[in-house]
Formats: structure tokens, sequence, C-alpha cells
């Protein structure tokens, strides 16, 4: 069976194997985050549990659990546009595509969450489970 260009692209989703995957303009790579979020020009929603919270997080972000996740109650106005950011970019799609069923607003995920993110070498602060202290690496 072939389907389009078009169709595959409208997916979204890793279509070939081998790591090759179609992308959409709602899956934002973490360099770009990372230099909208030192804008202002984001608002960057932690879709994780309190404690993954607790144990490293992006500066900026604010928490708002998938498990008690309300679209309605982030805003809408435009001023900022709103990024979610979990684990791996999972459960980001997930509050995305609720956010975008409820609100209609304009909102995007980041494409492999905080694990890209620190592949990328960028800053976040995190336990050391050694210690139990805080680790931040950088602030912006």
């Amino acid at each position: 069976m072939t389907l389009s260009f078009r169709l595959l692209s409208s997916l979204g989703r890793t279509i070939f194997g081998r790591g090759a995957t179609m992308t959409d303009a709602q899956n934002i790579a973490p360099s770009a985050i990372f230099e909208d979020l030192k804008a202002g020009r984001v608002l960057l929603v932690d879709v994780r549990e309190p404690a993954e919270f607790a144990n490293q997080r992006i500066h900026g972000a604010v928490l708002m659990p998938l498990s008690t996740f309300e679209p309605k109650a982030l805003p809408t106005d435009g001023s900022r546009r709103i990024i979610f950011q979990c684990g791996s970019g999972k459960r980001s799609r997930n509050a995305l595509d609720t956010y975008l069923a409820a609100t209609g607003a304009d909102a995007a995920h980041m494409a492999g969450g905080i694990a890209a993110w620190k592949e990328q070498g960028l800053p976040c602060a995190q336990i050391d489970p050694a210690t139990g202290r805080v680790v931040d690496n950088g602030h912006y």
C-alpha cells in the first residue's frame, strides 16, 4: 500500500523505522525553545509529576502534571506561546493534543523532552543523588 507524502507528513509520527521521523510544526527542538525561553516568548509547561520536577527541571518551566492537567487554566491570550515538556516527549504530546482540543490556541511541545534538552547540553537544575544537593549548571 502506498501513501502520499502529504498524508505521511500529517501523521507526525515515526513511520520509516531506523530513527527516521516525520515532524510537524508542533514538535519543537530544545535549542529553539531555549532561545525563546530566554527571550520570554514562550511559557514552558512541565507536565511531569512533582517528584520528577523536584529531581530535575528546566529554569523557567512551570509545573502542571498531566495527572491533574486542566488545559483551560493556561493562558490563551497569545502573549507567549505555550510549549509543553516532559521526560521524553510522550506526555507533552498528549498534553498538547488535549490543550489544542480544549482551547484551539497556538501551542507546541518539546521534541524529546528534558532528555533531549540535557543531550544538547542545555542548562537545568537537578538533585545530585550522591549528596542530595541541588546542582545548577547555569542560569539564563
